[in-house]
């Protein structure tokens, strides 16, 4: 290898072939448990295989293998496993345009973009590769779920959905656009069907305390859970209403405003909705039009408020007066009681619909200063003390939240509660390309779980796709199934994909198990994951669902750890520029950054554009690469330009990993520069012949600062790798130092000792970030063993304390000459070596110094008149 690849010109094409032939013949990273050693998982998200990889996956593959790489060369057992999040509606779309299936898209994709992975030269245990759309993985999952049930886990009931009632089919929320089908445009319907639900409320609480042990987990991330958890204290309180034989209850976090309740609001799904709607045109009709509506919070804050009076009038528990009970279309059924306590004084939301239909505003929060807040324009929405109150004026939140819900609890109207945002999961999905839901039905209209012996319940993959009804819904026969001799029906729903990235990483620890989901010995072993990367763009769904699992893998003795990962990267996505022009008719034509040449201003700005054909272009900016605007780069185009180890180290160079990262060619070229300097540098210096040891007692002071440098840099890198994981300047701290290096004299067999040592530290501080390279140069350098089974170079302490430093002098504050003196240098010395400098001299000649200012090793500074 040595002679045919590391030749005076830098190849990557032939070195990066040649060196992950290497790692394939060997099974370089495949690992076992070994108890002996130190274990380290290292895991970034698994990609869904779309096709291609884009540069967001490389960036988040590229973090993992440098950690991965790095913990391994620490000498620790690393695992860092890959796989595929194979289900999904994407599939089911390419293949309805493709006239193909989703498992033969899928599997062809996979092919794909394995061979991608491997060209970039990531470090994966292929042995371990999993693809969750295979019987033998979601066998487990399908098991998973029938011990949930059988403990009381899950459960069906009627929710909502979103409905074409042209095509006949539920439409994931992706698929409605602008209140629409994406397919036919016919205006989508909420509906209620039975769906399947885990209930992860059960575990809301611990979920919400856990949070406070992931120490390493980003604060951004910890933050959006605790919100989407939405743990609250309050007060559930019963109304009765005129004319109604039901409590109407309602969920109050704000029980100090309940003076201030001016009506009752309801989901148009509400029972006394439905009742209002009899032989009422109106209310029904503005029923149907709630049915439209969007549910998604974001929408919810934005829309317009509508509502309609139900003629109901609910009797307050306190006061005794009557107030109006009205159906509002931002009350949802599914949130809490399906009715909400109106207070237009103190909350905004209430205060735009009491505005819209003249509705009783009334203020019982004093301001700050002590004053009645004016309500009439806006809410006033911060706590304070109470009036309008009656016999609760004067007290304060606290003091008012617990005397008012006290006096309900007395009455027996009222009731302490500890309320959730959020909800029970939803697992049921009305598509194809998914896990069948393993339940059946049985004659008699009851519903048990698939026996254990008729696991896995296998999706067939060979399909025909009409993009409308599922295959396996528009077969009956795939349904009919028998239990116990008697016929029953398989459930034709399929899991939410969700199900299956909850517990990936965890099979990884035993992917070829066949005895069980997990093997415990294994799982233990590895787990919790060391090393988590992956998106923010996760930060709730998946990690909160990836938690979950865990906690209910725990409760079943499956494994013994709390939280399925220590630590979590969130990086950053990926900007390009974007180019268009205008046609005739206004339509936007958008040019990828590829095929465009640009001028730059003096300070680098894009000042003009062109196309190949000399169009000038629009520059629209940085932004996220998208199909939309035609600015995605294909990594692959990159890596047969410049090599993987380029597109690597550019990756992990030009932006810290949590922040977004701007691509830029000309960066790019930056790398591929700078990993060429480093091989010229380390050719040039293996063809001098053999290197004579370095003897450090007899280092020059220009060695001593060189070799001090080194050692410098190589405990920045590591902590900035190991510690910090700030790549980029860990990157930066080598580039510095091979500024220094390259300027070095090569004249003494000292000086090329002293080069040699910081070449060999070199080369494995840049092994994680670009390994084929730094592969083919280890074995230069005259090793026998290959750098992966290096050990991380080690900062050499007694190196890095200098016996000299340079101290600045100053005379009056105005410096006046640099001196080098012992580190250990008194100030008495320090001053006594200035006086004898001429320049020093010269300011002295004729005045007096009246004030010695000393910095300890920086800084000396003479007052003189």
């Amino acid at each position: 290898m040595k002679e045919n690849h590391f030749t005076e010109q830098y190849c990557p094409e032939l070195v990066e072939a040649h060196v992950q032939q290497h790692w394939q013949d060997n099974n370089t990273f495949h690992v076992t448990e070994d108890p002996s050693k130190e274990k380290y998982y290292c895991l970034s998200m698994l990609p869904y295989p779309s096709g291609r990889l884009h540069l967001g996956h490389v960036r988040n593959y590229t973090i993992g293998d440098t950690i991965s790489r790095y913990q391994r060369m620490q000498g620790k057992n690393v695992l860092q496993p890959i796989g595929w999040d194979a289900f999904g509606l994407p599939a089911e779309g390419a293949a309805v345009k493709n006239n193909t299936a989703p498992a033969k898209w899928t599997y062809e994709n996979i092919a794909y973009m394995k061979k991608q992975l491997k060209l970039l030269g990531f470090g994966y245990d292929w042995d371990r590769e999993v693809t969750t759309c295979k019987p033998e993985y979601y066998k487990w999952e399908q098991w998973f779920f029938t011990k949930l049930y059988e403990k009381g886990l899950v459960y069906k009931k009627t929710s909502a959905v979103n409905w074409c009632p042209t095509d006949q089919t539920v439409l994931a929320n992706e698929q409605v656009v602008e209140g629409c089908c994406w397919r036919c445009n016919t205006p989508v319907e909420r509906k209620e069907i039975p769906q399947w639900f885990i209930k992860i409320t059960a575990y809301a609480d611990e979920l919400l305390k856990d949070l406070d042990s992931l120490e390493s987990w980003p604060e951004q991330v910890k933050t959006m859970q605790k919100n989407w958890i939405g743990r609250s204290e309050g007060v559930e309180i019963d109304f009765n209403v005129e004319n109604y034989n039901e409590k109407l209850t309602v969920y109050t976090t704000r029980p100090d405003t309940f003076m201030g309740v001016s009506f009752v609001s309801v989901a148009a799904e509400h029972p006394l909705a439905q009742l209002a709607s009899k032989d009422n045109a109106e209310i029904t009709a503005f029923i149907a039009e709630c049915k439209n509506t969007k549910t998604a919070e974001a929408d919810m804050a934005t829309m317009e408020k509508k509502g309609i009076a139900t003629g109901f009038y609910a009797i307050h528990p306190l006061t005794n007066e009557k107030v109006p009970v009205w159906i509002a279309n931002f009350v949802l059924m599914e949130y809490g009681t399906g009715a909400v306590m109106a207070v237009p004084g103190h909350d905004a939301r209430d205060h735009e619909f009491a505005c819209k239909y003249h509705l009783p505003i009334k203020a019982v929060i004093l301001d700050q200063q002590g004053h009645a807040p004016d309500v009439s324009q806006q809410p006033y929405t911060e706590y304070g003390n109470l009036f309008n109150s009656g016999e609760f004026d004067g007290l304060n939140f606290e003091q008012a939240f617990n005397a008012i819900a006290d006096k309900l609890i007395a009455k027996g109207v009222g009731e302490r509660k500890v309320n959730y945002r959020l909800r029970d999961w939803g697992v049921s999905r009305q598509r194809y390309w998914g896990a069948p839901i393993p339940m059946v039905t049985l004659a008699d209209g009851s519903t048990i779980p698939t026996p254990e012996d008729q696991l896995p319940v296998i999706l067939p993959e060979n399909v025909e796709m009409d993009g409308i009804t599922s295959p396996i819904k528009a077969d009956p026969n795939w349904a009919k199934t028998t239990v116990n001799g008697e016929t029953a029906l398989r459930e034709t729903d399929t899991f939410d994909t969700f199900m299956e990235s909850s517990w990936y990483y965890a099979r990884y620890t035993c992917p070829h198990y066949n005895s069980g989901m997990l093997d415990e010995k294994a799982a233990n072993y590895w787990l919790p994951v060391d090393q988590y990367v992956g998106g923010i763009e996760h930060a709730i769904m998946h990690l909160l669902y990836f938690r979950f699992f865990h906690k209910l893998m725990r409760d079943f003795g499956m494994v013994n750890s709390d939280e399925p990962a220590k630590r979590l990267l969130c990086q950053g996505m990926v900007l390009a520029d974007a180019f268009y022009y205008t046609t005739e008719i206004g339509e936007r034509i958008w040019i990828s950054p590829t095929e465009v040449t640009v001028e730059r201003d003096e300070k680098g700005r894009i000042a003009k554009a062109f196309d190949k054909t000399g169009r000038e272009l629009i520059h629209a900016g940085m932004t996220k690469m998208s199909k939309s605007k035609n600015n995605g780069i294909d990594p692959q185009e990159m890596v047969e330009k410049y090599g993987a180890d380029t597109v690597r180290l550019f990756m992990m160079f030009a932006s810290p990993a949590e922040m977004t990262l701007e691509w830029q060619e000309s960066g790019v070229e930056g790398a591929n520069r700078f990993i060429k300097r480093v091989w010229r540098l380390v050719y040039e210096h293996t063809q001098q012949g053999v290197v004579k040891p370095l003897i450090l007692d007899q280092l020059t002071g220009d060695q001593k600062t060189l070799r001090r440098e080194l050692h410098k840099t190589i405990a920045k890198v590591s902590d900035d790798i190991g510690r910090r994981q700030t790549f980029n300047t860990a990157i930066a701290a080598v580039m510095e130092f091979m500024n220094r290096l390259q300027k070095a004299s090569q004249e003494t067999e000292q000086d090329r000792a002293l080069m040699d040592e910081a070449l060999n530290a070199i080369v494995r501080l840049l092994y994680p970030m670009i390994p084929h390279a730094c592969f083919v140069m280890w074995q230069a350098l005259g090793h026998k063993t290959t750098i992966d089974n290096a050990q991380w170079p080690l900062a050499d302490e007694s190196a890095m304390v200098e016996d000299e430093k340079l101290i600045i002098v100053q005379i009056n504050g105005k410096v006046r000459a640099k001196l080098t003196v012992p580190a250990d240098a008194s100030e008495a010395l320090v001053t006594d070596m200035a006086k004898t400098e001429v320049n020093i001299q010269k300011h002295l000649d004729g005045v007096t110094i009246r004030k010695i200012i000393y910095v300890p090793g920086k800084l000396l500074n003479l007052v003189v008149s």
